[in-house]
């Protein structure tokens, strides 16, 4: 750089997109300040340098300068920028890049096509995702996979099966991101005997020691209720990651397996695994549902203590359902009023549904108050408070706040209308 020859045009963008493809940006930066001129060259691998730094708002502001400029973007700048505006779900801003792949004629390239099928469906858009995906002329193994995908995240596993299938037919062969797609969506369903279908697919293609496969597949197999066949799967996998040693946490803590997850937790520590929200969360759900309140209180503060993570609502959240299962409930609403972070909703319904357990009606009252402020739209305060009354024998008041369930229902209703 001594030289100056970054400022000719080749060499430059060769440095930027050295720079960028390494994370640098800064000096990604100081490359493309230097240029004399930029070609799209240019400003692709600016652009690409910032959605691989997850600066995607920096990244759709650079597209739009360089519209400003005059410059025509070419397939690979449509690619960055669509991969921008799935990271932000900039829905909006997606339909606006498409407009422009309209008129630039990409709309039939197969890789723009499926970028903007992916960028749909991680939007939530799968209305969208689909009109794009059947105009296209064909289609490659990433539209299909995000087509999956899409209807997996809108909880249409049903349709996302149905596509997994036909694109077998269309003899398209998946990938590992197609079945982590699918075995998501029989992860949802509870679909076990697909689960184990597409198992066999993955062994028959070779995806089995994959990382991010195995992790799916240890999800998949403990939601759908089989235990040991996440463990068969763990045990085999040759490396794991994050990902899947807490899948396989939060096995043990929806099986109820309090000894398993305890032992699970003590060999993350030992393999020197990273702990994450989501690892505690699987804890303190285990302590909850098996009523231990001491060992509970203990991982809490060894969140912040020994992990260094702070806990967030919903780690208070199963703090205060712990707390409530066992009969606690003075010291879940004194622990609620030291959170923190503002405490939303279903922390004060966790406290809630425990005033019901235990009949509290002082404290329901006092909570109740708090979840209709946070969720006025929602009944379910309004009935775990008529429930309270009622089994208190309270039948004036049970009618009272049943009526007024009945009036806000019927004013939520009118607005929508409105």
């Amino acid at each position: 750089m001594e030289r100056g020859f970054e400022s000719i045009p080749y060499v430059g963008n060769s440095l930027i997109d050295m720079y960028a493809k390494c994370g640098n940006i800064e000096d990604a930066w100081k490359v493309f300040d230097k240029m004399l001129t930029h070609d799209v060259v240019s400003w692709n691998s600016i652009i690409s340098g910032h959605v691989k730094c997850r600066q995607a708002k920096k990244a759709l502001e650079l597209f739009q300068q360089m519209q400003q400029e005059g410059l025509d973007a070419d397939r690979v700048t449509f690619l960055a920028v669509l991969n921008a505006c799935a990271i932000e779900m900039a829905v909006e801003e997606g339909r606006q890049v498409h407009n422009h792949i309209i008129r630039s004629g990409y709309e039939s390239d197969v890789f723009v096509g499926s970028s903007l099928v992916d960028m749909y469906a991680k939007c939530g858009s799968i209305g969208d995702a689909q009109r794009v995906f059947h105009k296209m002329p064909v289609h490659n193994v990433v539209s299909w996979s995000a087509m999956i995908w899409g209807h997996g995240k809108c909880r249409q596993e049903q349709k996302a099966l149905e596509l997994y299938r036909q694109m077998q037919v269309e003899c398209v062969k998946p990938e590992p991101v197609t079945f982590v797609r699918v075995l998501n969506a029989c992860a949802s369903a509870g679909w076990l005997e697909e689960g184990r279908r597409i198992h066999e697919h993955i062994i028959k293609r070779g995806y089995e020691s994959d990382l991010f496969v195995g992790s799916s597949l240890v999800d998949m197999y403990a939601k759908c209720g089989s235990i040991k066949d996440a463990q068969h799967v763990f045990n085999k996998m040759s490396t794991r990651n994050a990902v899947t040693w807490n899948a396989m946490l939060a096995g043990y803590a929806i099986h109820g397996h309090a000894k398993e997850a305890f032992e699970h937790f003590e060999r993350m520590c030992e393999e020197g695994v990273e702990m994450g929200l989501v690892t505690f969360v699987s804890l303190l759900a285990t302590c909850s549902h098996a009523g231990l309140v001491d060992e509970g209180l203990v991982y809490f503060d060894s969140m912040s203590l020994v992990h260094h993570v702070s806990p967030t609502v919903e780690h208070y959240a199963c703090m205060v359902d712990l707390f409530g299962r066992a009969g606690h409930l003075h010291e879940a609403e004194e622990l609620i009023k030291t959170m923190s972070c503002e405490p939303n909703a279903p922390v004060w319904k966790a406290l809630l549904g425990a005033c019901r357990v235990y009949g509290d009606v002082e404290m329901g009252e006092r909570v109740a108050e708090q979840v209709l402020r946070l969720d006025p739209g929602n009944s379910a305060g309004y009935v775990m408070l008529a429930n309270i009354y009622a089994a208190a024998g309270n039948w004036d008041s049970c009618a009272n706040i049943q009526q007024l369930r009945l009036e806000r229902c019927a004013e939520t209703t009118r607005v929508h209308m409105d």
